[in-house]
């Protein structure tokens, strides 16, 4: 088995990603608390790279209740939250649909960022017990998706997407700011 460091750095399959994950401590709510950034962590999943290609900043995990799912950077550097219903259409579509990953479409993205930004929270966190082990999850409001992670070390986790209907799962890794 790979370890944490080697699938971040070469990527791995699936099944060696879900091995990782396994292998991690599980993580109470109070462990997520405060923001953090995010990365890509590759599997040949359809959304690898897309979300940096888009300039994704990360998550901020306020409290229990107030959770901002996508966070984006803007052209001029700063932050905004991202409404995650936005992605319901290419989510839907993933395993159908190539998601376009370029630099240009990234660039259109942050200048309409405006549209699809919120102030409100759109997700929220509680534990719940995922392959066999209770963990803290990022539960959206709006859409079949549960975030699971698991702890890399005292600040880095790393997740998996959980999106209804989708077999493969999505991999990242969050980095406490």
């Amino acid at each position: 088995m790979k370890t944490f460091s080697e699938a971040v750095d070469v990527g791995v399959s699936t099944a060696e990603a879900l091995e990782i994950f396994d292998s991690l401590d599980t993580v109470n709510i109070d462990f997520m608390l405060g923001a953090w950034t995010g990365a890509d962590f590759p599997t040949d999943h359809p959304l690898d790279g897309m979300l940096e290609a888009y300039h994704w900043h990360g998550k901020r995990f306020d409290n229990p209740e107030q959770v901002h799912p996508l966070v984006f950077k803007t052209l001029s550097g700063a932050t905004s939250s991202v409404n995650p219903c936005w992605i319901m259409p290419v989510a839907s579509s993933l395993d159908r649909l190539p998601i376009p990953k370029s630099k240009a479409v990234g660039r259109i993205f942050q200048l309409c960022l405006l549209l699809f930004a919120t102030h409100r929270s759109c997700a929220r966190l509680r534990m719940t017990n995922y392959r066999g082990r209770e963990s803290a999850t990022m539960i959206y409001d709006a859409l079949p998706i549960n975030d699971i992670f698991r702890k890399v070390n005292e600040n880095t986790v790393l997740g998996i997407m959980d999106l209804k209907g989708v077999e493969q799962p999505f991999f990242f890794v969050l980095q406490r700011e």
